[in-house]
């Protein structure tokens, strides 16, 4: 059996190209190379894009921009169905599956979906309006409220509009929120620009951290309870493993409590009742099909201290592949190691090229 030929595209422009390579560089470590031949492309935070020969441990030191690079670009003719290298001697290369594995702004945001939908191949993960729409909070919200799916209460504003009103949007959050209040960039990922607020002073302030993020901004009632997390696989008939729970080190799951101190801890399955985890799991399903995802998908949700009440915070469409990642950790707990996943997801990308085009 000949292999398929799978590109790694790692790296990116977005705030989380740190952490893309550390997953991309999971993947390479995993992925089994009896059945499959592993091209790399990285991206530069520059968005120079370049196909790279070298190894794993330069994906995830960041060397490998200067290791043996050649610049190149994904085509979006679908004759090419892959890279087209831009050396002294310009070539094609056929590609049979992309793995983008880009976390944040043009990489789980559906555009470099539309690129590979355009090009014809296969790749893992969700399609456009899915990216697109999980990627922004303000629009999964309203699509969680349209199908019903509980949340906390919240609101948005354009941030110029936010900071050019600043008194007429505070009193509006503190009569329907109250403080603290969570103030977060509507399109960005692990925690990045995400403040809470105790008093309008640090309302403003936080305001001006998301600002620098995103255009939009979300605004969220505080939720005290337990974090935790479902790992959802698959197209149209996705399964979810029951959840597991962030033990957080610091007042709220941060950025660098995530990746950088990797003081936080996880438990599988989460310290909730037996009813509650079926709860949440059935949650994380109907949330995941009422947002069009496929692939993958890990979902979020609070457990409200003293209520119970189970309350969906966000859908990440590529989640870390990192050692210290939920959604791997979940999956490979309900036994489906990285090696066997990573083949799952990238036949689950076969399947829905191959419905759509069929």
């Amino acid at each position: 059996m000949s292999k398929q030929t799978a590109l790694l595209v790692f790296g990116g422009v977005s705030s989380e190209h740190e952490i893309s390579r550390l997953s991309a560089a999971c993947w390479a470590r995993s992925l089994d190379r009896s059945k499959f031949e592993l091209l790399y492309l990285g991206i530069t935070k520059q968005g120079k894009w370049l196909l790279f020969e070298g190894d794993a441990d330069a994906i995830a030191d960041g060397s490998w921009e200067t290791g043996s690079v050649t610049p190149c670009v994904l085509s979006p003719d679908r004759n090419h169905h892959g890279l087209v290298v831009l050396g002294e001697q310009p070539r094609v290369v056929h590609i049979d599956v992309v793995l983008p594995i880009l976390h944040g702004k043009n990489g789980e945001d559906g555009t470099i979906q539309g690129l590979l939908e355009l090009s014809g191949i296969p790749y893992v993960g969700c399609g456009v309006l899915a990216a697109a729409c999980c990627m922004d909070k303000a629009v999964t919200n309203t699509l969680l409220d349209a199908a019903g799916i509980a949340r906390c209460e919240w609101d948005w504003a354009w941030a110029e509009d936010a900071l050019a009103e600043f008194d007429a949007l505070a009193s509006r959050l503190e009569q329907s929120l109250h403080y603290p209040i969570f103030v977060k960039p509507a399109n960005a990922g692990s925690s990045v620009g995400i403040s809470k607020a105790v008093n309008k002073q640090e309302l403003k302030k936080a305001i001006e951290v998301a600002a620098k993020e995103d255009r939009k901004i979300v605004f969220e009632r505080f939720v005290q309870g337990q974090e935790v997390e479902c790992a959802v696989i698959g197209n149209h008939t996705p399964t979810s493993t029951l959840p597991g729970e962030i033990l957080a080190s610091q007042d709220f799951y941060t950025y660098d409590d995530k990746y950088v101190c990797g003081t936080s801890r996880t438990q599988i399955p989460a310290n909730l009742s037996q009813q509650q985890l079926e709860q949440v799991q059935q949650q994380a399903v109907k949330a995941y099909k009422a947002l069009g995802c496929e692939g993958l998908t890990r979902v979020d949700f609070f457990v409200e201290k003293g209520t119970g009440a189970i309350l969906l915070n966000e859908l990440n469409t590529l989640p870390g592949f990192t050692a210290i990642s939920m959604y791997p950790q979940l999956m490979a707990h309900y036994g489906t190691p990285l090696p066997q996943l990573m083949e799952q997801l990238i036949a689950l990308a076969m399947e829905r090229t191959a419905k759509h085009n069929g």
